[in-house]
């Protein structure tokens, strides 16, 4: 327990905040299968699932753009382009998550964190609409009292809005949060909301160490928040 309390300056959170995919979840081979399936669909090559593990962070129209350039930079592709697609990748995608996986150690973390009394919130870019079927599918719907998908508000990560939002709803003050992420996108939003950030090291942030992003914390399991 001393290394939650230490990077919660001594003392227990109030309110844990969370990121989802590369987080809490390993949902690359089910993103990847319906970006696939998306390029099939409208006539292109298949990405596979280590150019989609590089491209997911930033929602779904991001990932969309992304696969429809076949490259990172996606500026060229058109409004037009990305609203055909994005139709036909919403569709794969919601047709089921067989293939996403906790990762290790989640649900008891999450389990021990409730019973410590500490309130649980999740804040992904994942579109709404997908989480609460992927959270019963994963044994995770009873575990947070507030979900921000990527469109449940105007803004997403790395803005700090649904932190704030949260946090607000909450009635803490930043230094009574912390907020677990896997990407630059998650320290970032974290830094602006002026909340501790622990981040893992197993996620997605675009094939880069997330070390360099400066989190408060940087764990290989969530089960070290518990040494």
């Amino acid at each position: 327990m001393k290394t939650l309390l230490n990077v919660s300056g001594g003392k227990l959170p109030k309110l844990m905040m969370f990121d989802l995919d590369g987080t809490l979840v390993d949902s690359i081979p089910d993103l990847a299968a319906a970006t696939d399936a998306m390029l099939l669909q409208l006539g292109r090559v298949p990405a596979g699932i280590d150019k989609v593990r590089n491209w997911v962070g930033n929602g779904a129209p991001v990932l969309v753009r992304r696969a429809l350039a076949d490259d990172f930079d996606h500026h060229a592709i058109t409004a037009e382009q990305e609203a055909e697609a994005l139709a036909v990748f919403m569709q794969a995608y919601g047709s089921g998550y067989a293939l996403t996986s906790l990762y290790p150690g989640v649900l008891d973390t999450l389990a021990t964190l409730q019973k410590l009394g500490i309130k649980l919130a999740l804040v992904t870019n994942k579109p709404e609409k997908f989480l609460p079927e992927l959270l019963a599918e994963t044994q995770m719907s009873g575990f947070f009292q507030w979900i921000i998908g990527g469109d449940t508000l105007p803004q997403k990560k790395p803005d700090p809005a649904g932190l704030l939002w949260v946090m607000q709803q909450a009635g803490v003050t930043p230094d009574q949060c912390l907020f677990v992420g896997d990407s630059r996108n998650d320290v970032q939003a974290a830094h602006a909301a002026n909340v501790a950030c622990v981040a893992v090291t197993y996620g997605y942030n675009y094939g880069e160490p997330i070390s360099a992003d400066n989190p408060a914390l940087v764990v290989d399991d969530l089960r070290e928040l518990f040494l």
